[in-house]
């Protein structure tokens, strides 16, 4: 495995990782997934100059514009808990309390 490989698996899992275990606040699940999601985007454009094909180039925009529409609605969602609910905390987000 190349430190290349290397470093783009163990960015996705210690994102993922931070999403599984630090579950506190709405925030830094947030920016657990965009870490993810970054992560992605870089392997995926490191993999897309690698092959020199103008077809691969294509992938790398998609997963950048998915990401920055993710950030947006999740800051949206953010925004909404906060001021419904007071704070980000995702123990005050459930659904079945009035």
């Amino acid at each position: 495995m190349s430190p290349i490989h290397f470093t783009m698996a163990s960015a996705f899992m210690l994102s993922l990782t931070g999403l599984a275990l630090n579950r506190f606040h709405l925030l830094s699940a947030l920016i657990c997934l965009e870490g993810m999601m970054l992560s992605l985007f870089v392997a995926t454009a490191l993999w897309s100059t690698t092959m020199n094909s103008s077809s691969c180039t294509l992938v790398p925009m998609m997963i950048l514009t998915f990401s920055a529409c993710e950030a947006s609605s999740g800051l949206a969602l953010l925004v909404a808990a906060t001021r419904t609910h007071g704070s980000d905390q995702l123990k005050n987000l459930n659904l079945l309390q009035c």
